[in-house]
């Protein structure tokens, strides 16, 4: 309940255009951390936009030792001074004590932690429940939320493919709390198709708005006992794997077909404009499942085949990246690969050539069509260069 009335979190993960959540028929905003909690909180309260603020719990996996008392003390000091900044502010909803705390970790003290910082929010902010976020649903977390962080109010799950299993997932681990589903979105890279050169093939805008809406709508819009709301990965854009897989937004701010699936997920409306859909990406008549080598220096066919539903005039952006090296886990910051360019012809439309790199190694074709209404379609090859 949220000022007396039934509340189901309609959410997006990030702070990138809070006016469209609210414009699009969300009520809520995650942040993984206090950092620019005003502005997050300004923003929220302008946009009549609920806040779950990530308190930023250090992780095992970035070196922090949950043997080393001083330091876990020290740790619940800094994050009981964020309490305190921010406990009255009208937009918070709830406290993320930490993100994917389990994920590469080895020393389950963390729990132990995790409890004395939702007993401190207890003690200094009755007014807001406390949760903690994993990376999937396992039962031996589950085991030890349940036994050892009985302060713990809400479990918030992050999941991608899962999805679909979630609600079933919880009642089977034991779970009988109530539940928020963090984070959500694509096929992840863990769990998507994989070429010989070891590069995840990533589905098309067109086929992750299928699935967004398909494992949305088979799970947690009906699970009307436990679950409280979802938040969408990402609103807005970032470098993991490619600039491409986890933003609902490009680069440059333009919305893919999942926005439309996220506005009727939320409203039961679709919009008016509707994104591009994407039929098929073809590079020398290969999809991006085949597996794709190249010879060097060879000149190669791309062709893609977009609809416009609203039938607006497509133009289209091709971009040829070397495959990402600087690869992280957890969703930790990733520099993004320079593009290469001259290796396609200037205003290339729907179909054209690309001259393979001279130098062996892994490289990706990128495809945006855009139709002049801020919407996009968006797709990826994964291809090797290799010589005979």
């Amino acid at each position: 309940m949220r000022g007396g009335q039934p509340y189901f979190i309609k959410g997006a993960g990030g702070g990138q255009f809070p006016e469209r959540v609210k414009a699009y028929g969300g009520n809520s905003i995650r942040t993984w951390t206090t950092q620019g909690g005003e502005q997050v909180l300004a923003e929220a309260n302008k946009n009549g936009l609920t806040v779950m603020m990530g308190l930023d719990v250090v992780r095992e996996r970035h070196g922090f030792d949950y043997n080393d008392s001083t330091a876990v003390a020290e740790q619940l000091q800094r994050l009981r001074a964020d309490v305190m900044k921010y406990k009255d502010d009208p937009a918070l909803l709830f406290w993320g004590i930490g993100n994917e705390l389990n994920l590469e970790y080895k020393n389950p003290k963390v729990w132990d932690a995790v409890q004395q910082i939702a007993q401190m929010i207890h003690e200094v902010d009755p007014n807001h429940p406390t949760s903690t976020v994993l990376a999937g649903l396992n039962q031996a977390e589950v085991d030890y939320i349940k036994a050892r962080c009985p302060a713990v109010d809400i479990l918030s799950i992050n999941t991608y493919a899962g999805l679909a299993a979630i609600p079933q997932q919880v009642r089977t681990t034991g779970w009988t709390g109530p539940y928020v589903v963090a984070e959500w979105g694509p096929t992840g890279h863990w769990e998507s198709p994989v070429t010989p050169w070891k590069a995840s093939v990533e589905e098309t805008s067109s086929q992750k708005a299928a699935v967004y809406k398909s494992r949305y709508e088979a799970s947690v819009a009906k699970d009307k006992t436990q679950c409280l709301g979802t938040y969408v990965f990402l609103w807005g854009q970032k470098q993991e794997r490619t600039p491409t897989w986890y933003g609902l937004f490009t680069e440059d701010g333009k919305e893919s077909e999942v926005v439309d699936v996220m506005q009727y997920l939320w409203s039961g409306k679709w919009p008016k404009n509707r994104a591009p859909h994407l039929d098929s990406f073809r590079l020398d008549g290969k999809l991006a499942t085949d597996s794709v080598y190249l010879e060097p220096n060879r000149s190669y066919t791309a062709l893609v085949t977009v609809k416009d539903p609203n039938k607006d005039p497509l133009t289209y952006r091709w971009e040829l990246l070397p495959e990402s090296t600087d690869l992280k886990s957890g969703g930790d910051r990733e520099s993004r690969p320079a593009a290469i360019p001259g290796l396609i012809p200037a205003n290339a439309k729907n179909q054209t050539t690309l001259k393979a790199p001279a130098q062996e190694g892994a490289y990706r074709l990128f495809i945006y069509a855009y139709d002049g209404h801020d919407n996009v379609a968006t797709a990826n090859i994964p291809f090797y260069v290799k010589g005979k």
